[in-house]
């Protein structure tokens, strides 16, 4: 919107440097630049504003595919006017010379064509495939068949406005529509869900057999050495046995060689002993053998004093001196 200034009598117009200004009096143009100022008087001067600068438009409208569904195209036109003095003999973009905003809505006549100009296309694209092209294409083919209806439209270029940009969104059907096409895929994906599931789970049952089998050779394996580590001791203990026997037969054999030897050694000494008595005997009994018998009588008597136990005290009673007593009487 233009900025105005009123004096008397005069006014005076700033624009913006987006917006191209038209001063016309008495039919013939006074003024017409981009970013204008100027001054101008109110009664005898017709000024029009129009915006040079870039626009978006978005649009979201329903079209009917050739298998009769509906389908929602949302889109985006960026455009420009480029014959500002074309435009504004074709659209009314004049404004009030005391408030600078338009007398009309220039902008929304602007909208209203390029929409339906974009639509017409749009739809007449869409009328020839079914929904499952127009999805399955995508975009593209949208956008293209836009862009080429609108740079070919005369009305655009008549009215001095270029299309520089089609964005197309998206191409939506409705809602129950689109949860019946997308049904499929999402049991396909289900599918693939559940059988990578129970391939996970495959993989987890083999994996614990071969975990489970692992085990058990382990404890195979752990009970046959158990079997060689009992037969090994088996076999030790055997062997210790075997080796203790033989120690104590050693010990046997060689205490009963040393009670021998030792047997043999008393039996010589004693043998040696003996001879040695017999020979002292022998000897005793010779020297004594020319002695008188009375000798002899008292040699023993002395010998059996020697060898008596030692006699403390004796006592006599009458009942041993009766007898001696009485042979003693008898005798004379």
């Amino acid at each position: 919107m233009a900025d105005i200034t009123r004096y008397p009598f005069v006014r005076h117009l700033r624009s913006s440097a987006t917006a191209h200004v038209l001063s016309v009096r008495n039919g013939r143009v006074v003024q017409a630049a981009t970013g204008a100022s100027f001054w101008f008087r109110p009664l005898s001067a017709v000024l029009s504003e129009i915006p040079v600068d870039d626009r978006e438009l978005p649009l979201l409208f329903h079209a009917r595919t050739a298998d009769f569904q509906d389908a929602t195209v949302q889109m985006t036109l960026t455009f420009r006017v480029v014959d500002p003095g074309l435009a504004a003999a074709r659209v009314d973009f004049s404004i009030d010379p005391v408030t600078g905003r338009w007398r009309g809505t220039p902008l929304e006549q602007v909208a209203g064509l390029l929409t339906e100009s974009a639509q017409q296309h749009a739809l007449d694209l869409l009328a020839t495939v079914d929904l499952g092209t127009a999805l399955t294409g995508g975009v593209a083919p949208i956008r293209q068949a836009v862009e080429r209806g609108l740079a070919a439209d005369p009305r655009l270029a008549e009215t001095g406005i270029a299309v520089i940009g089609v964005r197309v969104v998206a191409v939506r059907p409705e809602a129950d529509v689109e949860r019946a096409l997308q049904t499929p895929t999402r049991e396909r994906v289900q599918q693939e869900a559940d059988r990578a599931t129970y391939e996970r789970r495959a993989l987890a049952v083999e994996r614990e057999r071969a975990i489970s089998e692992n085990e058990l050779a382990n404890q195979i394996e752990l009970a046959r050495r158990e079997e060689e580590l009992v037969g090994q001791r088996g076999v030790n203990a055997r062997r210790e046995a075997e080796q203790a026997a033989a120690a104590a037969e050693v010990a046997s054999e060689a205490r009963a060689r040393r009670e021998q030897r030792e047997a043999q050694v008393r039996a010589d000494a004693e043998r040696l002993a003996g001879a040695a008595r017999a020979d002292a005997t022998a000897a005793y009994l010779a020297a004594h053998a020319d002695v008188a018998p009375d000798v002899l009588l008292a040699l023993a008597a002395a010998e059996l004093a020697r060898n008596l136990p030692q006699i403390d005290s004796l006592v006599l009673t009458p009942d041993l001196l009766a007898p001696v007593l009485a042979k003693l009487g008898g005798t004379r």
